[in-house]
């Protein structure tokens, strides 16, 4: 991958950490873009932003997002006898009290719909309950 070519000004605002790698050539570190900011994502079930239309009184059509109701909750796994924090929607949250907990839902998702935190706690579960099931 080539570098663009170093800018002499840069203004203040616009100097993120990759881009100051850039300027000043320091060897950058990449990283996946999921890490750098913090999305507005349910960890647990992937909902996200949708996209749709206000409609005024009128029937003028404007875009507008309609944002997931995120809540960042300590959910207690009763495999591991620990509590993790993660940022989930309120109606995952209501759906975690339906099934039975954190273990009985998180077993049974799809990886896909997981983040990465949620995906190494499913790990962990799995490896507990099929050590419990050995012993």
């Amino acid at each position: 991958m080539t570098r663009p070519p170093a800018f002499d000004y840069t203004a203040p605002s616009r100097a993120g950490p990759v881009f100051r790698a850039l300027l000043f050539h320091a060897p950058l570190v990449w990283c996946k873009p999921k890490d750098l900011t913090m999305s507005r994502r349910c960890e647990l079930t992937g909902v996200g932003p949708m996209v749709g239309h206000s409609v005024s009184h009128s029937n003028i059509k404007t875009k507008r997002r309609f944002l997931p109701s995120l809540k960042s909750v300590k959910v207690t796994s009763d495999a591991l006898g620990q509590t993790f924090s993660l940022r989930i929607s309120n109606a995952a949250l209501r759906t975690l009290d339906f099934k039975g907990g954190l273990d009985a839902y998180i077993v049974k998702a799809r990886d896909e719909q997981l983040s990465t935190t949620a995906q190494r706690i499913k790990r962990q579960i799995k490896a507990k309950l099929a050590e419990q099931a050995a012993a």
